[in-house]
Parts: structure tokens; C-alpha cells; sequence
């Protein structure tokens, strides 16, 4: 038995996010970078040690040796108390044999031993593939006073978004009437931010049921948070009213990067009363050539600019040579821009090289839309050839 918490968090860090493409052809979606510096996990991880929370189960399946390495002890985000702490919870193999999870809450489920040897009074469900700043313990503190079962954190989307969501009612003290998992017709535009508090036992006991239905699909939204409002239990909406978005798709990922450059961004991510902790590697700092030309763009340690950088985020250690031109664009860490290249509306994966001369984002002859609003992106580890031509909305990976 450990030492006993209040609470104790399980964050989701398994999936592949398929929807992301070429940037999760490798990596799993809480490891791609976000904005410069961070990856995406940074952001769940900092809000868990801001709101006092000191014992995090990071639940990993695809693709997870990056991410296990990125997080390490949990040192960067104070998460390596004695007692305490960020721990890696893969599937495993028990007595009887093991699977793979099957599903957020047979993730969670199978993990039920983790949260029980620090006998939490309540426990935290999150996701770590979004971003947002939230302080957990003004909610926990909204659950304990309502006497909540379950305590659900929502927000309003625009109404063309709803169906992408778990959709849900609530009565005008926060109780939720009803709750539907990505309808087709959406009753409301209150949408679930996949943020939850359980009470320790009640999550035991609905985990355990929802495990013994062959029905199931082992998922929190589809299953188990519809069948506990159905038996009658306290469910309760947060209403959060900050910045907070999935970046799920590439579309959602591109504009959420941008949206940084903004004069007044929504998102603030030099705002000092709100730490976002990172494990970032230790680079000399950047360098701007004399013949160099930066306009609006975020340029972080190790870069190397000898060409032209325009409204577009640097990761570290990204090289740009002279002649080159990136424009609208995010190129993530380790990355090799050779001489003469033009990328427009592009994303460029980890460690990857482009060789001089090469156009990335050619605009497109017929006239129609192109594919994913027009954003080109190359999986991490590339090495494009000199010349190489990539039209604006392709997805260029080994796969």
C-alpha cells in the first residue's frame, strides 16, 4: 500500500491518433510537439502538478517508447515525489495472461490495482491530447461540494462541432439530465471535455460491471458514464470557461499552433501566472543570420536561420539554410531545411531532412479545395530528396 492521496490521476496516453496522420505514423499523439517547445502530454502533466495533484498514472499502449523516454522520472514537471509521481502504466501480463486495452475504461480498469494501493478518495480521468490550462482542484472541490458520483468537465462548441463530442443536458444546478456519446443529432452544444472525477469506489465498481458486459465496448463516453446516469447516480457538468482544444486532426493541430502568433492569442502561452512545464532538451541558443529574414514567428534554443521565416514556429534545433523560404509553416524538432526551399502551409515532422530545392505546399492546378485545408505534412525521420515536390495537402510518410 502507498502512501494514501486525496485524489490521484489517470491520464490516457495509449492512442494513435490516426487522425493526425503522418505525424502519428510514428509517435503516439500525446508525444508530437506543440507550439515550439512543449509536447502535447506538457499540458495535462502542468496541470496536474498546479492543482496540487502529485500522483499521475500515465497510460501508454501504441507507439510508446518516445513517450515513456519523454517523460522519464517526471523531474521536469515535479512529478518525482517520494510516495507519489508520474508512472508509466502499459498493458501487462498477469496471472491468467494479458491484452491490450481494449478502450479508455478498460484501460483504466485494468489498472484498478495502481489506483487502490494509494486508496484516493476520488479519481481523475483525463486525456493527454489536449490543450488547455485548468486548475483540477477548483473542480474537485465543485464535485465534493455537490456530493457528486461523477463530475463531468464541459464547455459550449460551436454547434457544427457538436456531433464530434459527448453531448450532454444539465438542469440549472449542474445536474445532467442526459448524456450522448458523438450524436448524429445533437440535443445541445455542451460537449464533455473528457476530463472526469469519480468517486474511488463507485469507479471500481462501474469498471468491474462494464468489464463482465460482452456489449461493452470498454469506453467511458459510449458505456460507462451512460450506464451509471441511466442507474440513477449524482452526475454533475463543470462549466469550464478557458481556452481548451482537441487537437485531433490536422486541421485542429495546425490552427492551434497558429492562433499563438497572433497579436492577442487566445491561448497565452508566455502568460507568467500559468506555468506549462516542459521536458525539453538543453540547446545553445538560437542564431539569425545576418542575411536572415524573421517576421511574426516563434523561434526556439539550438535554431539556426539563414534564410526567410514568416508567421511559422521553429522547434528546437531546426536548421534553415540561405535561399530557403518557410511561410505559414511548423517545423518540428531536429529538423534540416536545405538551400533554395519553399514551404508553404506545411508541417514537417521530427529529424526529418528536405533537400535544397524541394517545394513543399505546391498549390494545386484544378481549382478545387485541396485535401485538409491545404496543409502539407511530412511524417518525422524523413529524407526528401533534392527537388522533391509535394502538393499543398499531401501527407508524405514511409507507410
Amino acid at each position: 500500500m502507498g502512501i494514501k492521496k486525496k485524489c490521484v490521476a489517470m491520464l490516457l496516453a495509449g492512442g494513435q491518433g490516426s487522425r493526425l496522420g503522418a505525424l502519428t505514423a510514428y509517435v503516439a499523439k500525446p508525444a508530437v510537439s506543440f507550439g515550439g517547445k512543449y509536447k502535447i502530454i506538457d499540458f495535462s502533466l502542468s496541470n496536474c502538478i498546479g492543482s496540487g495533484i502529485d500522483t499521475v498514472g500515465v497510460l501508454t499502449q501504441y507507439r510508446p517508447m518516445l513517450l515513456n523516454s519523454y517523460i522519464g522520472t517526471g523531474e521536469a514537471w515535479d512529478l518525482n515525489e517520494t510516495g507519489g509521481g508520474v508512472h508509466i502504466l502499459p498493458p501487462y501480463l498477469r496471472q491468467g495472461g494479458g491484452e491490450w486495452y481494449k478502450g479508455t475504461a478498460n484501460a483504466v480498469f485494468q489498472n484498478l490495482d495502481f489506483i487502490s494501493s494509494h486508496d484516493p478518495e476520488q479519481v481523475l480521468i483525463l486525456s493527454g491530447d489536449h490543450i488547455y490550462t485548468m486548475q483540477y482542484n477548483k473542480m474537485l472541490s465543485f464535485h465534493v461540494e455537490n456530493k457528486a458520483d461523477i463530475t463531468i468537465s464541459v464547455m459550449e462548441v460551436p454547434w457544427e462541432d457538436a456531433h464530434r463530442f459527448g453531448i450532454l443536458t444539465a438542469a440549472e444546478d449542474g445536474r445532467i439530465t442526459s448524456f450522448s456519446e458523438k450524436p448524429q443529432q445533437p440535443e445541445s452544444n455542451l460537449a464533455s471535455m473528457g476530463i472526469y472525477i469519480f468517486n474511488a469506489g463507485l469507479l471500481e465498481n462501474a469498471l468491474t460491471e462494464d468489464e463482465d458486459d460482452p456489449s461493452s465496448s470498454k469506453d467511458f463516453g459510449h458505456d460507462v458514464i451512460p450506464r451509471l446516469l441511466n442507474q440513477g447516480k449524482s452526475l454533475y457538468a463543470y462549466r469550464f470557461s478557458g481556452y481548451w482544444k482537441d487537437v485531433g486532426t490536422i486541421e485542429s493541430y495546425y490552427s492551434a499552433n497558429m492562433e499563438l502568433l497572433q497579436e492577442n492569442p487566445p491561448f497565452n502561452i508566455f502568460d507568467r501566472k500559468v506555468r506549462i512545464l516542459s521536458n525539453s532538451n538543453i540547446f545553445p541558443p538560437q542564431y539569425i543570420w545576418p542575411e536572415a529574414r524573421v517576421e511574426n514567428s516563434l523561434i526556439c534554443n539550438g535554431c539556426s536561420v539563414k534564410g526567410t521565416v514568416i508567421n511559422s514556429i521553429l522547434s528546437p534545433d531546426v536548421r534553415i539554410e540561405e535561399g530557403s523560404s518557410v511561410i505559414d509553416s511548423i517545423i518540428l524538432p531536429g529538423t534540416r531545411i536545405g538551400r533554395d526551399c519553399t514551404l508553404r502551409k506545411a508541417i514537417v515532422g521530427e529529424n526529418t531532412l528536405v533537400g535544397k530545392d524541394s517545394f513543399l505546399g505546391v498549390p494545386s492546378e484544378g481549382g478545387g479545395a485541396p485535401p485538409q485545408q491545404g496543409i502539407t505534412v511530412v511524417a518525422d525521420s524523413m529524407a526528401l530528396a533534392e527537388g522533391t515536390r509535394v502538393a499543398e495537402g499531401e501527407n508524405v510518410n514511409l507507410a
